[in-house]
């Protein structure tokens, strides 16, 4: 059975990002949308028995650091982040972590 996760921290002020947006979409269309909580995690977007596919996952980062009153251009450097990725046959399970400040981010499949 291949499950999901996600796990978002916020490097400008060095802590997990809480109350972040995510959205999680699939071959289908849009899956599952929920907010990080206090540990920078999204256990609502933890679907099991995900196919085969191609997925995204959208991260608000522009309204996340807006809430925090970060000053931000207008438009802002990065407003949405999508992470597009494949989910193979074989299964298993997939962790996609996002590290971001305004102005960068990186993901990685974790475990």
């Amino acid at each position: 059975m291949t499950s999901l996760s996600t796990h978002i921290l916020d490097t400008m002020h060095g802590r997990p990002a809480s109350g972040l947006s995510v959205t999680l979409s699939g071959p289908d269309g849009e899956m599952a949308r929920g907010t990080t909580n206090a540990d920078g995690r999204c256990p609502e977007l933890a679907p099991a028995g995900l196919a085969a596919g191609r997925y995204t996952l959208r991260f608000a980062v522009a309204d996340y650091f807006r809430a925090l009153a970060v000053t931000l251009a207008e438009p802002p450097f990065l407003d949405e982040v999508a992470v597009e990725f494949g989910i193979a046959a074989d299964g298993g399970h997939y962790h996609v972590p996002l590290l971001v400040s305004p102005y960068s981010y990186s993901t990685y499949r974790g475990s």
